[in-house]
């Protein structure tokens, strides 16, 4: 059974001069937005041209028809270690040469945009054995990857303060100037936490960069201190996965929470589980032996959305060893959400949408005339309904079709089937 009776264009190859691709008019047709309305939408010079009701703009240019189909502002992935990734069943430590990380990489990235993440951010190892051989390597795929996804890195180097962190500042130095546009790291793991943060602000102040720390956020005095540090920061500061708040008395961290908002601190939370930056920390905190994640706790979206704060999902690990069946979907992360009751249907997609692409310092997308043609098709008429269930996805990044998935289930015959009139094929 087609899903459509338009033409529909799958994946285009970048033509442009400058690898991005030249973007004409594209049309989307029939498309039911997240508030009930049903509309054409043109596309243009990578932007949205016009919004109509369906059937309302002139025809011109592809034409795709998504009669069925849910139109939603893409998702990115605000909190990604695509370095890592895929290496589960390796036999043995991973390889990290610089064409295995880089091939990796490429591979995650692009296992993230078929799931409609057109953005995301890769944190990433400097110093210790591999150096900066895995940030070339990340570098060199997000160089590649230009006209499908943006991917922005992450320098996270183990330490930063006394004789031993003296080496880690000048990696992350060296990290910045290579082409690494945020830095970051795991100050709980440091011997001290609040030094550690100090040379950070100090160097992305310095810089003009990011900052994205990885912390269980179970210490309310050192985060009190870092959101004060942070206050003011441009362009913006993001901390996570927080899951240590939830272990804080209901009183304590609903103060640490209005801090963070004061501070203007943005909290990126992890449903899916924890990431392999903090799978020492987080096994040993607990006293389990295992990282957080679903079977273990999780950062207190409500509280923190209740405060003030502005909270993104993220994926974390993907297929790696601290979680060995990461997929990297953003809507699983929108679901597991919803599904704790932490956040509404629409709040949780937010967290992997706006307040995703806003902690990336990428610009608000809707789909109205003049915002950026970044979306995402979901098979569903309702919100809800693609949170639950959805695997036929179309991606638009800078106005054109990058990635297409298409998923049709079939029933055998059966009585019941015939007998209450029910369709023996469902598109999902």
């Amino acid at each position: 059974m087609s899903e459509s009776s338009q033409p529909q264009p799958g994946p285009e190859k970048a033509t442009g001069s400058d690898g991005t691709g030249a973007a004409g008019t594209l049309v989307l047709c029939d498309a039911r937005l997240a508030d009930g309305r049903v509309v054409d939408v043109r596309l243009s010079g990578g932007r949205i041209e016009a919004v109509g009701t369906a059937g309302s703009l002139a025809p011109q240019g592809t034409r795709v028809d998504l009669g069925g189909y849910l139109l939603l502002p893409a998702p990115a992935e605000p909190h990604a270690h695509c370095d890592t990734a895929l290496t589960a069943d390796a036999i043995g430590p991973a390889t990290d040469t610089l064409e295995d990380v880089q091939r990796r990489t490429t591979e995650a990235a692009l296992l993230q945009l078929g799931h409609g993440a057109t953005a995301l951010r890769t944190h990433v190892r400097v110093g210790d054995v591999q150096g900066l051989r895995s940030l070339e390597a990340v570098l060199q795929a997000s160089r590649s990857l230009r006209g499908l996804a943006e991917m922005a890195a992450v320098a996270v180097p183990r330490m930063l303060t006394g004789a031993a962190g003296a080496d880690g500042l000048a990696m992350l130095r060296d990290a910045v100037k290579m082409g690494a546009t945020v830095v970051g790291g795991c100050p709980d793991l440091d011997p001290d936490p609040a030094g550690y943060v100090e040379a950070v602000l100090e160097l992305a102040a310095e810089h003009g960069c990011a900052v994205d720390l990885h912390t269980d956020g179970d210490d309310p005095a050192r985060l009190a201190r870092f959101a004060a540090m942070a206050g003011g920061l441009r362009p913006g500061v993001a901390i996570g996965p927080c899951a240590g708040l939830s272990a804080l008395p209901p009183e304590v961290a609903a103060r640490t929470a209005e801090q963070l908002a004061a501070g203007g601190v943005t909290v990126v939370c992890l449903p899916q589980g924890g990431c392999a930056a903090l799978e020492r920390r987080s096994g040993a905190l607990a006293g389990s032996g295992r990282p957080a994640g679903p079977a273990g706790r999780q950062a207190p979206v409500r509280l923190l959305r209740a405060a003030g704060v502005r909270v993104a999902a993220g994926s974390g690990a993907l297929r790696d060893a601290a979680n060995p069946v990461g997929r990297g979907d953003p809507l699983e992360a929108a679901y597991l959400l919803a599904s704790l009751g932490e956040a509404g249907p629409d709040a949780a997609y937010g967290t992997v949408s706006a307040a995703a692409r806003a902690t990336l310092g990428l610009p608000e997308v809707r789909v109205e005339a003049g915002f950026p043609a970044e979306l995402l098709a979901v098979r569903g008429d309702s919100l809800a309904g693609v949170l639950s269930l959805a695997y036929s996805r179309i991606v638009v990044h800078r106005g054109r079709v990058v990635a297409r998935t298409s998923a049709v289930r079939e029933y055998c015959d059966s009585a019941a089937v015939v007998a209450l009139e029910l369709p023996r094929q469902s598109q999902r």
